[in-house]
């Protein structure tokens, strides 16, 4: 659906930009990385910092990224390039390491999802899913440089999630990603309400739950607690991305941007904190059925999707495999509903400066996808997606979010944005939201990035050699950041950098 006042492409409503945010923000990591980080952060206490966290900078950033891509009405390097054309290359690098980064390796996983939902049907990975997932699913090499053969389940399955990547986006805004999320998202929470309820009958499932939410609070005088709940809720929120930017820009002009950044934020937190509910309930059956300590059961990250799950699954004898379909579908919808977003980032940047047609550009994006994402299909990617993983979410994101506080709080009028956003919603922002943009996130972002070059420094991370951490993770990082500035420093094919779409003058 394009506005007949602009062209450009629009929202059906504020329902479906609602859902297709949400639907950007919640996936994989909101059911797994959530639950481990409360449990290993002080159970229930760990939802104090969350919330400061949520409150003082995610919704904030939300608003700010909603407000840039609304009020400058365009996607990241268009919005970035109004705001000063020297800034345009900020707008570009997030695209670019998300684009050929994150969802390259994020499709991968996908794909897992995708061989799990059928594996759990007859419970293939048998009585040790740690060696079934490592050694005959993945079959991990023991370097990166080793990249090994190509997984072919995993290499059809990457084909699938490419092919409804394509499906989608080549529709457009309306009728493919709102229509997309329209379905996704309910199906979503039918499937997690379905597992959560089911997980709190299981046998044991109140040790879960009372491990997941009783607060040890000498954890709060830990500043890495603190850390882990800012990070948790910068990455969870898909912020530094340009996605919400570009999502924002498809929005009419008279539209209550602030109260959707407010919905958005709580329901992605929402939702985390119900998946936590579902995996510790798992947890605490499992402890309870094989009489080990819950701690035991308790695995960090890709462990605990792929290992502790489908032992759970097992465990639950005739009704393990329906469990199984419903968790790893669930898995899969969340993770495509994200990775969407992901490529649908990239094309309205494209689309915006060089009007390049979007079945041409959706079909090339998703063709150039797949084949990126085929290093994450061999026996070595795993570890190839543990690399360029760290280094594009505690690097990549960080920095681009920390220089976008301070690109648009102190080298652009950030009342501008304010203004327009009091203007069109009806929550009124302050002058403290100014504060929290140029003072207190970069504070916060800033610490997180000396946190995590201070223990970089400390140890190669992950044992990794140093030449495989140079050569995968911050050549990726480098790579992405010089191509921004090729593709900020070339002509613009349409007039879009030169008026504002709504009829104002740009300031």
């Amino acid at each position: 659906m394009k506005s007949e006042t602009t062209g450009r492409n629009t929202w059906k409503s504020r329902t479906g930009f609602i859902l297709a945010a949400i639907g950007s923000a919640v996936g994989l990591g909101n059911i797994w990385r959530f639950s481990y980080l409360t449990y290993e952060n002080g159970g229930g206490a760990f939802l104090i910092p969350y919330l400061i966290a949520l409150l003082t900078a995610g919704i904030p950033l939300l608003i700010l990224e909603f407000g840039i891509g609304h009020e400058r009405f365009g996607s990241a390097p268009l919005a970035f390039h109004k705001i000063s054309p020297r800034w345009e290359w900020l707008g570009w690098w997030p695209l670019l390491f998300t684009m050929f980064g994150i969802v390259l390796y994020y499709s991968a996983v996908i794909a897992w999802c995708i061989d799990y939902l059928f594996f759990s049907t007859t419970l293939a990975w048998g009585d040790d899913p740690n060696s079934f997932f490592f050694n005959s699913f993945l079959q991990v090499t023991s370097s990166p440089f080793e990249i090994g053969a190509i997984r072919m389940p995993i290499l059809i399955a990457l084909l699938v999630v490419w092919v409804v990547n394509w499906i989608i986006i080549v529709r457009g805004v309306g009728p493919g990603i709102e229509l997309a999320n329209k379905i996704f998202m309910p199906l979503l929470l039918i499937l997690t309400l379905a597992l959560v309820f089911w997980s709190l009958t299981l046998e044991g499932a109140m040790v879960g739950v009372s491990a997941y939410l009783t607060p040890d609070f000498s954890k709060l005088s830990d500043p890495m607690v603190w850390v882990s709940a800012y990070g948790q809720i910068f990455f969870t929120l898909s912020l530094g991305f340009g996605i919400m930017i570009a999502y924002a820009s498809y929005m009419p002009y008279e539209s209550n941007m602030t109260g959707s950044a407010i919905i958005t934020a709580l329901a992605n937190s929402g939702f985390s904190l119900l998946s936590g509910f579902g995996v510790f309930a798992l947890l605490g059956f499992m402890s309870a059925n094989q009489g080990i300590a819950l701690e035991d059961v308790v695995q960090e990250s890709i462990g605990l999707a792929f290992v502790a799950y489908p032992k759970a699954i097992s465990l639950l004898g005739t009704a393990g495999p329906l469990f199984g379909v419903l968790f790893f579908l669930s898995l899969t919808v969340a993770g495509i509903s994200s990775s969407i977003s992901i490529v649908e980032a990239f094309v309205s940047g494209i689309e915006d400066k060089f009007a390049i047609n979007r079945e041409l550009l959706a079909t090339l994006l998703c063709l150039l996808g797949f084949a990126g994402g085929l290093i994450f299909t061999t026996q070595g990617g795993l570890l190839w997606l543990d690399i360029v993983d760290h280094f594009i979410n505690n690097y990549g994101l960080i920095v681009a979010g920390l220089l976008e506080c301070l690109a648009v709080g102190w080298f652009f009028k950030i009342d501008i944005i304010r203004n327009h956003l009091n203007k069109v919603s009806k929550l009124q922002l302050g002058t403290w939201w100014n504060w929290i943009i140029k003072f207190a996130l970069p504070i916060f972002l800033s610490i997180i990035l000396v946190n995590q070059l201070f223990r970089e420094l400390l140890g190669a991370y992950g044992k990794y050699s140093w030449e495989s951490l140079i050569g995968i993770g911050w050549s990726w990082i480098g790579i992405s950041l010089l191509l921004s500035f090729v593709l900020a420093v070339q002509p613009w094919k349409t007039n879009n950098h030169l008026q504002n779409g709504r009829g104002e003058e740009l300031k």
